[in-house]
Protein backbone atom coordinates (compact mmCIF):
# COMPACT_ATOMS: atom_id res chain seq x y z
CA UNK A 1 0.00 0.00 0.00
CA UNK A 2 1.53 3.14 -0.66
CA UNK A 3 2.14 5.83 1.88
CA UNK A 4 -0.12 9.21 2.04
CA UNK A 5 1.14 12.59 2.81
CA UNK A 6 -0.03 15.77 3.06
CA UNK A 7 2.02 18.67 1.78
CA UNK A 8 1.01 22.42 2.42
CA UNK A 9 2.12 24.95 -0.50
CA UNK A 10 2.69 28.81 -0.29
CA UNK A 11 4.14 31.64 -2.41
CA UNK A 12 4.61 35.14 -2.20
CA UNK A 13 7.16 36.01 -4.51
CA UNK A 14 6.72 36.12 -8.32
CA UNK A 15 4.71 37.70 -11.16
CA UNK A 16 2.29 34.73 -10.94
CA UNK A 17 1.86 32.78 -7.31
CA UNK A 18 -1.03 30.91 -9.03
CA UNK A 19 1.42 29.68 -11.55
CA UNK A 20 4.27 29.08 -8.88
CA UNK A 21 1.62 26.97 -6.98
CA UNK A 22 0.37 25.03 -9.61
CA UNK A 23 4.22 23.88 -11.25
CA UNK A 24 5.16 22.91 -7.63
CA UNK A 25 2.03 20.43 -7.88
CA UNK A 26 2.81 19.67 -11.49
CA UNK A 27 6.27 18.73 -10.08
CA UNK A 28 5.31 16.38 -7.23
CA UNK A 29 2.91 14.58 -9.08
CA UNK A 30 5.88 13.71 -11.34
CA UNK A 31 8.14 12.24 -8.47
CA UNK A 32 8.42 8.86 -9.66
CA UNK A 33 5.97 6.69 -7.72
CA UNK A 34 4.35 9.70 -6.65
CA UNK A 35 0.33 10.30 -7.51
CA UNK A 36 -1.58 13.23 -6.50
CA UNK A 37 -4.63 12.63 -5.22
CA UNK A 38 -6.71 15.35 -3.81
CA UNK A 39 -5.40 19.13 -4.26
CA UNK A 40 -7.28 22.27 -2.21
CA UNK A 41 -8.72 25.01 -3.88
CA UNK A 42 -6.20 28.20 -3.41
CA UNK A 43 -6.12 30.62 -0.45
CA UNK A 44 -5.15 34.44 -0.17
CA UNK A 45 -3.69 34.80 3.50
CA UNK A 46 -1.91 37.40 5.48
CA UNK A 47 1.78 37.07 5.93
CA UNK A 48 3.48 35.69 9.04
CA UNK A 49 6.71 37.44 10.29
CA UNK A 50 8.78 40.03 8.28
CA UNK A 51 6.88 39.64 4.91
CA UNK A 52 4.74 42.11 3.62
CA UNK A 53 3.24 40.50 0.22
CA UNK A 54 0.22 38.32 1.14
CA UNK A 55 0.71 34.02 0.20
CA UNK A 56 -1.51 32.25 -1.96
CA UNK A 57 -1.84 29.04 -0.33
CA UNK A 58 -2.99 25.28 -0.93
CA UNK A 59 -2.54 21.47 0.01
CA UNK A 60 -2.14 18.30 -1.62
CA UNK A 61 -2.56 14.39 -1.15
CA UNK A 62 -0.24 12.69 -2.39
CA UNK A 63 -0.09 8.77 -3.16
CA UNK A 64 4.10 7.99 -2.66
CA UNK A 65 6.60 5.20 -2.26
CA UNK A 66 9.22 7.31 -1.06
CA UNK A 67 9.34 7.14 2.74
CA UNK A 68 9.03 10.15 4.89
CA UNK A 69 12.53 11.79 4.83
CA UNK A 70 13.27 11.08 1.26
CA UNK A 71 9.89 13.01 0.39
CA UNK A 72 10.79 15.64 2.01
CA UNK A 73 14.24 15.76 0.59
CA UNK A 74 12.59 15.58 -2.96
CA UNK A 75 10.34 18.59 -1.26
CA UNK A 76 13.10 20.51 -0.88
CA UNK A 77 14.72 19.91 -4.25
CA UNK A 78 11.52 21.40 -5.90
CA UNK A 79 11.70 24.28 -4.04
CA UNK A 80 15.53 24.43 -4.91
CA UNK A 81 15.08 23.79 -8.90
CA UNK A 82 12.01 26.51 -8.60
CA UNK A 83 14.23 29.19 -7.02
CA UNK A 84 13.70 29.09 -3.42
CA UNK A 85 17.16 30.39 -1.08
CA UNK A 86 16.75 29.46 2.44
CA UNK A 87 18.20 31.84 4.57
CA UNK A 88 19.71 30.55 8.05
CA UNK A 89 17.64 31.67 11.03
CA UNK A 90 14.74 33.24 9.14
CA UNK A 91 11.52 32.19 9.20
CA UNK A 92 8.41 33.14 7.11
CA UNK A 93 10.14 35.49 4.67
CA UNK A 94 9.52 36.05 1.15
CA UNK A 95 9.80 32.89 -1.20
CA UNK A 96 8.72 31.42 -4.36
CA UNK A 97 7.62 28.37 -3.09
CA UNK A 98 6.87 26.81 0.52
CA UNK A 99 6.55 23.04 0.54
CA UNK A 100 6.04 21.66 4.56
CA UNK A 101 5.12 18.09 4.86
CA UNK A 102 2.52 18.14 6.97
CA UNK A 103 1.22 14.89 7.80
CA UNK A 104 2.86 11.63 6.58
CA UNK A 105 0.78 8.40 7.22
CA UNK A 106 0.62 8.67 11.42
CA UNK A 107 4.01 9.12 11.58
CA UNK A 108 5.31 10.89 14.76
CA UNK A 109 9.11 11.78 13.96
CA UNK A 110 11.05 14.28 15.57
CA UNK A 111 14.52 14.91 14.09
CA UNK A 112 17.10 17.84 13.26
CA UNK A 113 15.66 17.61 9.92
CA UNK A 114 11.95 16.46 9.88
CA UNK A 115 8.99 17.33 12.23
CA UNK A 116 5.89 14.94 11.63
CA UNK A 117 3.54 16.05 12.30
CA UNK A 118 4.77 19.38 10.94
CA UNK A 119 4.84 21.02 14.24
CA UNK A 120 2.70 24.19 13.87
CA UNK A 121 -0.62 23.13 12.37
CA UNK A 122 -3.00 23.95 14.96
CA UNK A 123 -1.85 27.30 14.86
CA UNK A 124 -2.14 28.11 11.02
CA UNK A 125 -5.46 28.87 9.55
CA UNK A 126 -3.66 29.01 6.09
CA UNK A 127 -3.22 25.86 6.45
CA UNK A 128 -5.81 24.02 8.21
CA UNK A 129 -8.47 26.16 5.91
CA UNK A 130 -7.08 23.61 2.31
CA UNK A 131 -6.45 20.75 4.29
CA UNK A 132 -10.32 20.52 6.26
CA UNK A 133 -11.37 21.24 1.87
CA UNK A 134 -10.02 18.19 1.21
CA UNK A 135 -9.39 15.91 4.44
CA UNK A 136 -11.72 17.26 7.33
CA UNK A 137 -11.54 14.13 9.15
CA UNK A 138 -7.50 13.02 8.97
CA UNK A 139 -6.62 12.82 13.21
CA UNK A 140 -3.60 14.67 14.10
CA UNK A 141 -1.62 11.42 15.40
CA UNK A 142 -0.21 13.40 18.60
CA UNK A 143 -3.82 15.60 19.34
CA UNK A 144 -6.30 13.03 18.16
CA UNK A 145 -8.30 15.94 17.07
CA UNK A 146 -9.87 15.66 13.49
CA UNK A 147 -8.38 18.63 11.37
CA UNK A 148 -11.89 20.32 11.39
CA UNK A 149 -12.13 20.38 15.22
CA UNK A 150 -8.60 21.99 14.66
CA UNK A 151 -9.59 24.46 12.69
CA UNK A 152 -12.72 25.40 14.61
CA UNK A 153 -10.08 25.82 17.87
CA UNK A 154 -8.15 27.71 15.65
CA UNK A 155 -6.60 31.22 17.40
CA UNK A 156 -4.78 32.39 14.65
CA UNK A 157 -6.61 35.45 13.54
CA UNK A 158 -4.99 36.22 10.10
CA UNK A 159 -7.34 36.54 7.44
CA UNK A 160 -7.02 33.57 4.70
CA UNK A 161 -9.65 34.01 1.86
CA UNK A 162 -10.46 31.74 -0.76
CA UNK A 163 -9.24 32.84 -4.41
CA UNK A 164 -11.80 32.45 -6.93
CA UNK A 165 -11.10 29.62 -10.41
CA UNK A 166 -9.41 31.51 -12.97
CA UNK A 167 -11.32 32.11 -15.78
Amino acid sequence: MPNRGYIGLGSNLGEDRRANLREALDRLGKLPGCKLVRTSSMYQSEPHGDSKTPFYNSVCELETEFGSAELLKQMLEIEKAMGRRRARGKRWGARTIDLDLLFYNLEVVSTEKLRLPHPRIAERRFVLLPLAEIAPQFVHPELGLTVSKLLAGSKDSKKVTLLPPRG
